[in-house]
């Protein structure tokens, strides 16, 4: 038998008081900071968003 199975995972980080915060320097510093995680963790990003006080990730897993 023969199973497959893909974790997918919307995660919203809103910032405190929803206070506006991302700008084009955070941007690019969270999508440099994101490679690391997917080394250390096994975990892949397939989507970061920002707005200006929120941002989404959509992560892919795999279970252990």
């Amino acid at each position: 038998m023969h199973n497959v199975t893909v974790l997918l995972h919307h995660i919203v980080c809103p910032t405190k008081y929803r206070k506006v915060v991302f700008s084009e320097v955070v941007d690019n510093a969270l999508k440099d900071i994101c490679p690391e995680i997917v080394i250390r963790y096994e975990i892949h990003f397939l989507e970061i968003g920002t707005d200006k006080d929120h941002v989404h990730f959509l992560i892919q897993s795999y279970p252990v």
